[in-house]
């Protein structure tokens, strides 16, 4: 598993995990009572050419810089393996990149808050615990434009929500490709532009939201200049020349809706097209002239200013602002002939609530072999519906719908007041052998986690501790009883 740093046992990763959650959510708690926090963020772009994941990622995701960690990775990929068979498995299970970025992410306090999948097309995000009953209003949305729109090789996929109360859209696209094609680029994009519609009638389309983060592999080539030009420049380290020519920049300078959209500088080399497992360009018979296909833009509506929940806002305050801090490839991963992009941003934010609508807590000390008890809260507009229910997670989960056990709220309700309401969990439900946990409440109306609470310690049962025990003098009786390895000297 060279994915990230080896974690020997179960034990060591949930206690790593609740230590890093117990920090994550002091840290979060200090910040929202500011006025305004940095929300750090690490977008990847990559066409991954049917690849299988890679052995390890830690440099692609910046794991073992120093510094602060981020708070939210969003990862899109374009030409996932989508044959007939592995589109159908990956339907029914999650594809094979999907389950990779959750193993990574998961021992590092991380969950998959959403994902959107549309043939080759794959969009993921994570989030860091601490975050999570504060990112509402989750939809995801997709676009085909492949085959004149019945097919979706081509296209574009999204997640939009609300963070801290701004409205956030990112959008993962594959555009046409080929040289001759720029115009039909363009008109995909604005297709996908008017297509995906939400259903809010404060932002109901993609350029409503308050930052639109546009990436992909948009397909856009070095126009004009020929190869040899091309590959010189490179070499020598001279990206500005080639940057006049640059199709994406070309169309910003003409067409409207483009020139809103922001883009960190070009300092690396043009990410296509390379031969595989190497960082020599195209050798094959047809030698593409290599291009910046993979890029990272983002858009900040104009007037993006709100109310707190007091109703304070200075006139002209603006409440979220994007720095770009890092924009480059990763010429060391070789899987397919692009190289992957990440851009690393820092969101200046002024949250709009800072509290969350569901608070919860275990009951007293849970015990294995107990039923327990789970107090929670609302606060009173909170939208709650019978299908509600809270969960119980290991430290270290995945998804939402990674849960131990879960107990509805109004079927296993034991009492409620006007302040607090207590469900039960059956002993039969909890694991016997205890560890660290923590409790999610999700919401049926929000279709997301509206509370989280701190991690807790469950006390293994006795039957457990004595299996435990157990097994320790049986192989206790097989160490004393093994023979001495022969060494023939």
């Amino acid at each position: 598993m060279a994915c990230v740093e080896d974690i020997s046992s179960d034990d060591e990763i949930h206690e790593e995990v609740s230590r890093t959650l117990d920090e994550a959510f002091l840290i979060w708690g200090k910040k929202l009572k500011d006025k305004c926090q940095e929300f750090r963020l690490h977008l990847v772009t990559w066409n991954v050419g049917t690849a299988s994941p890679p052995p390890d990622v830690t440099s692609l995701l910046q794991l073992s810089s120093q510094g602060p960690s981020m708070d939210m990775y969003v990862i899109g990929l374009q030409e996932v393996n989508s044959k007939i068979i592995n589109f159908l498995s990956d339907l029914a299970f999650d594809d094979p990149w999907s389950i990779f970025f959750m193993t990574v992410f998961s021992p590092l306090g991380y969950i998959k808050l959403s994902s959107v999948r549309m043939q080759g097309l794959l969009l993921l995000v994570f989030v860091k615990h601490a975050h999570i009953p504060f990112i509402r209003d989750i939809h995801t949305h997709y676009t085909r434009t492949g085959l004149y729109g019945y097919w979706g090789n081509k296209g574009g996929v999204t997640i939009r929500m609300s963070l801290y109360g701004h409205m956030i859209c990112f959008m993962n696209c594959h555009l046409p490709a080929h040289i001759e094609n720029a115009e039909q680029r363009l008109d995909d994009f604005e297709k996908i532009l008017e297509m995906q519609q939400f259903e809010d009638e404060n932002v109901p389309n993609i350029l409503d939201h308050d930052i639109l983060f546009w990436f992909g592999d948009l397909n856009f080539r070095i126009a004009d200049y020929g190869i040899h030009f091309v590959r010189e420049s490179i070499s020598n380290s001279r990206y500005n020349l080639l940057w006049e020519k640059d199709q994406l920049n070309m169309a910003k300078k003409k067409e409207a809706f483009l020139q809103e959209f922001i883009e960190g500088p070009l300092q690396f080399k043009p990410t296509y097209k390379f031969d595989l497992h190497s960082d020599v360009y195209d050798t094959s018979g047809k030698k593409r002239k290599p291009a910046w296909t993979d890029r990272i833009l983002w858009r900040v509506k104009n007037l993006s200013q709100h109310p707190s929940e007091d109703g304070d806002l200075s006139e002209g305050e603006q409440t979220i602002s994007v720095t770009l801090n890092n924009y480059i490839s990763h010429m060391s991963y070789g899987i397919s002939d692009h190289k992957p992009v990440t851009g690393t941003f820092g969101l200046q934010i002024k949250p709009l609530f800072s509290t969350p609508l569901v608070t919860l807590n275990p009951e007293g000390e849970w015990n294995a072999a107990q039923d327990v008890l789970i107090s929670y809260s609302t606060v009173s507009e909170f939208p709650s519906s019978t299908w509600d229910w809270i969960g119980l997670y290991q430290v270290a989960f995945r998804h939402v719908n990674d849960y131990v056990t879960y107990a509805w709220v109004k079927d296993d309700e034991i009492s409620s007041s006007e302040d607090v309401t207590q469900v039960y969990i059956s002993a039969d439900e909890i694991p016997h052998a205890g560890g660290e946990f923590l409790l999610c409440y999700y919401s049926h109306n929000m279709q997301s986690i509206a509370g989280m609470s701190q991690p807790f310690q469950i006390q293994p049962s006795r039957r457990s501790e004595e299996k435990e025990l157990a097994q320790e003098n049986i192989n206790g009786i097989e160490k004393l009883h093994s023979p001495e390895p022969y060494n023939e000297f």
